[in-house]
């Protein structure tokens, strides 16, 4: 019945589903549990979660190598955490986001969350390990209780790509790398146009307080700004004056910076603005960005990157650089606005952008969050946004009809005709001894045109076609799918005739 009004009253499908959830497990606490032998199940995946088909992995494990071949140019080892946490580790590190955290039951005495990210498990990582330098690089599912857009790559379990460098070394240059990082992989992708915007929590904090914001507001109103890539500045300045409480003159101080964005001759305009000189905190956000932008110009970067004082990164461990790669021009063709990224990033076309696919930033604190005695590890990284990765180039194939190849199969045993299926059999296995990736039907005595018909479906380069009167002679047919050109082959020739074809 409660249900029933929750429905009527139409409330949210997440509150509802939260009721159910509590409903089940009084049933379950009741010993009510047992399922009915008649009952029907609704096959589905639950809300913000999918399946992959082999097309759309074969696409997404493309995608992921090329992503860890930029990570180990770069130096970077990998690691693997497990996917839950200690709640408390979790809490607390990020800003209004805590609330999309997914809590576990009571296990064994421990109250667990599932991982919201994959940067605060490095840093209780390198805590626990005492671990004062590293440059990792971490693929793994994390989870949010978000409100999904699946069609734009918005999930509730999804990948997360992150690359980290931990350690006290001198200004800039891990920060300037890391940027580098997100061009690299973003030209190796190939997914359109782009722009990697920068900016300086320091800086942003040095200019609330030449705005007159009180510091215990700094978070909430960053946090308020950093909405401005997903909603126009008359929106975000009514959430800062209704919502946050504060001043609409200050709230108008804010904006006159917040839509500025250039280079470095944004850097020296403002360094010459007597309100924000007279902050010490905006001073050395602004020698920060000066010299990371002139390390991002040796990196050849200066077309592609933008100091952008509207980019805050709500999340609150932020404490120097800041930076997000954005698409500019969406290659998929329905062209529709993007309204989120994997990395919970959201972002609407505004401008003539469409979405974020990167973020990262310096966070020099957190890992002394977790060291008994405070020992800070500084560092800076970057997360990929693969999910709306994915999401464009699932698009982009499905417009072109491109049909990927699930399998690396290279070669195809077949049979001519009956009673064949031991001596494929032993060719199969003279194949994989050699490291050939091969395969043959499962049937005894397959017809001979399902199984080339079975080469052409699955883009099988090669197919080696077993008769008795070939064999008696020591030699098979190898046979070349797409031009169905033949040549016999001596059978002690085989898996080097194979791999001079390949290589072709």
């Amino acid at each position: 019945d409660l249900v029933r009004q929750l429905k009527a009253s139409k409330e949210s499908n997440e509150k509802i589903d939260e009721e159910v959830s509590r409903l089940l497990a009084l049933k379950a606490t009741l010993g009510g549990d047992a399922t009915p032998a008649n009952q029907k199940f609704t096959l589905k995946t639950r809300k913000g979660t999918r399946d992959y088909a082999p097309q759309q992995m074969t696409l997404r494990q493309g995608v992921l190598d090329k992503i860890v071949q930029v990570f180990k140019r770069h130096g970077g080892e990998a690691i693997d955490t497990p996917v839950f946490e200690l709640k408390e580790v979790l809490t607390g590190k990020y800003g209004e986001d805590s609330k999309l955290i997914y809590d576990l039951k009571d296990q064994g005495g421990e109250i667990l969350s599932m991982r919201y990210d994959l940067t605060v498990p490095l840093a209780r990582y390198l805590a626990m390990n005492k671990i004062s330098s590293i440059k990792r690089y971490h693929i793994a599912k994390v989870y949010r209780r978000d409100n999904p857009a699946m069609t734009r790559g918005r999930y509730r379990e999804f990948y997360q790509c992150d690359f980290d460098i931990a350690g006290t070394y001198d200004p800039m240059l891990a920060d300037a790398e890391c940027v580098k990082i997100v061009a690299e992989i973003l030209n190796t992708l190939d997914i359109g146009d782009y722009v990697i915007k920068l900016n300086h929590r320091q800086l942003l904090d040095g200019m609330f307080e030449a705005c007159g914001v009180p510091a215990n507001c700094f978070r909430a109103i960053c946090s308020a700004v950093d909405k401005l890539d997903k909603s126009p500045w008359e929106d975000v300045r009514k959430e800062m004056v209704e919502e946050k409480g504060l001043d609409g003159a200050t709230a108008d101080k804010i904006g006159e910076y917040v839509r500025l964005s250039g280079g470095a001759d944004l850097v020296e305009q403002l360094l010459a603005d007597p309100k924000l000189k007279a902050v010490p905190n905006a001073v050395k956000g602004l020698e920060g960005m000066q010299l990371l932008l002139k390390y991002c110009a040796l990196f050849g970067l200066e077309q592609r990157i933008s100091f952008d004082l509207s980019l805050a990164r709500g999340l609150d461990y932020y404490t120097g650089v800041i930076y997000e790669g954005v698409l500019k021009v969406d290659p998929s063709p329905a062209g529709s606005p993007a309204k989120s990224s994997q990395n919970g990033e959201q972002a609407m076309e505004q401008g003539g952008t469409v979405g974020s696919v990167a973020g990262g930033g310096r966070y020099d604190n957190l890992v002394g969050m977790f060291d008994p005695r405070g020992k800070a590890v500084p560092c800076v990284g970057v997360s990929i946004g693969v999910e709306r990765i994915f999401s464009v180039l699932e698009a982009k194939f499905a417009a072109s009809k491109v049909k990927l190849r699930t399998s690396d199969v290279e070669v195809y045993v077949a049979s001519a005709h009956k009673g064949l299926h031991e001596q494929r059999l032993r060719v199969l296995n003279q194949l994989w001894d050699a490291g050939i990736k091969a395969e043959h039907s499962y049937k005894l005595n397959p017809k001979l045109l399902a199984q080339l018909q079975h080469c052409e479906e699955h883009q099988i380069p090669l197919a080696i076609v077993l008769g008795d009167s070939e064999l008696a002679q020591g030699i098979v047919k190898l046979r070349e799918v797409t031009t169905r050109q033949e040549s016999s082959v001596p059978l002690v020739e085989l898996p080097d005739e194979i791999r001079r074809r390949l290589q072709k």
